[in-house]
């Protein structure tokens, strides 16, 4: 990690040389803040609990150095359970570095290296617009991070076609361990029609060299998506085998959700997520008890002005375990 930092922090240097000598380019930036908090009443199983959070914050800067070249650093601040107890309701911030990364863009071609953003569901999350709300499919549950040590390149041949190539370590933003096995990804987007989105995706990641009884994974998955000043409605499928290089951890499922705008300032929205994974041995159940199941959300957005979302919604969980769980919540997203 440090080397690549290094290097990244070095071709920012020659970036803001270069830049000198354009007359017409001033070098800007500016600060990224996004903030997710609500306050949620979840019933489970006869069980209630009522709960202020701050779910997460994200804090950064941006610097154009050139037309070209760009840099970004964001720190993660989440909130998550506090290490060392199991009593409900008590946790801890634990911040990490989210992205340090330079970007290329010019002409068809747009480069980024360093701690990037993964590509997996990046189109999923932008369509999606709610992650203050609810994370996209694939981040929710755990197939892959939404950021990791490496190098992303993008080809936009025509405005209606691109494809796009990674290379990543594979551990996710919160765990850059060194090691030899690399994640390998491509993908293609298309816009047939205008406001129509199209994407396949393709990952594979070898088995960790310095594991035992571990297995390769792999991941597909298909996206189609309307979204205009109408509307959106998307659906995705996803599957992986050997989930975290795990023998046997195989699992699909598929989303469809949509955003149907009132007026300026409403909106309705509705999801509708189905996770199955597979079962193991003589088991009757699938590997994944914790999730496997349907979820079921919808809500009512109100965004007074820009940067700023809140949102009234339900929740309803119906999980292969046998747990079912509903739950009432007021989101707020704060972001400039």
């Amino acid at each position: 990690m440090k080397k690549i930092l290094i290097s990244a922090l070095s071709l920012m240097s020659i970036c803001l040389s270069a830049s000198a000598q354009n007359d017409t380019f001033k070098p800007s930036g500016k600060p990224i803040v996004t903030v997710f908090s609500d306050f949620t009443h979840t019933s489970s199983n006869g069980n209630s609990n009522n709960a202020f959070e701050l779910s997460r914050a994200y804090f950064g800067y941006g610097y154009n150095f050139s037309q070209d070249f760009s840099g970004k650093v964001v720190f993660d601040i989440a909130n998550s359970p506090a290490a060392g107890t199991t009593a409900p309701g008590v946790s801890a911030f634990t911040a990490f570095l989210k992205n340090a990364l330079v970007e290329y863009n010019h002409g068809i071609v747009k480069a980024n290296f360093g701690l990037v953003g993964t590509t997996m569901f990046s189109l999923q999350e932008s369509v999606w617009g709610k992650r203050y709300l609810y994370k996209s499919f694939q981040d929710q549950y755990g197939f892959n991070s939404s950021a990791d040590l490496g190098a992303t390149v993008k080809l936009q041949f025509i405005p209606e076609l691109s494809l796009d190539m990674a290379v990543f370590n594979g551990e996710g933003y919160k765990k850059v361990q060194a090691d030899s096995t690399m994640q390998f990804a491509v993908g293609l987007t298309a816009q047939p029609i205008k406001n129509v989105y199209a994407r396949v995706y393709y990952d594979y990641m070898d088995k960790q060299s310095y594991l035992t009884a571990k297995t390769s994974q792999s991941s597909f998955n298909a996206f189609l998506a309307y979204k205009s000043e109408k509307g959106t409605l998307a659906a995705e499928y996803n599957s992986q085998s050997g989930n975290k290089n795990t023998v046997d951890h195989n699992w699909s499922g598929f989303s469809i959700y949509g955003v149907l705008p009132v007026d300026n300032q409403f909106s309705v929205i509705a999801r509708f997520d189905d996770l199955t994974s597979k079962k193991i041995g003589t088991a009757t159940k699938g590997w994944n008890t914790a999730t496997d199941g349907q979820v079921y959300l919808a809500g009512v957005e109100f965004a007074p002005i820009k940067g700023i979302q809140i949102t009234p919604n339900f929740r309803y969980s119906h999980l292969t375990s046998g747990v079912n769980s509903s739950s009432v919540s007021l989101n707020v997203g704060m972001n400039f």
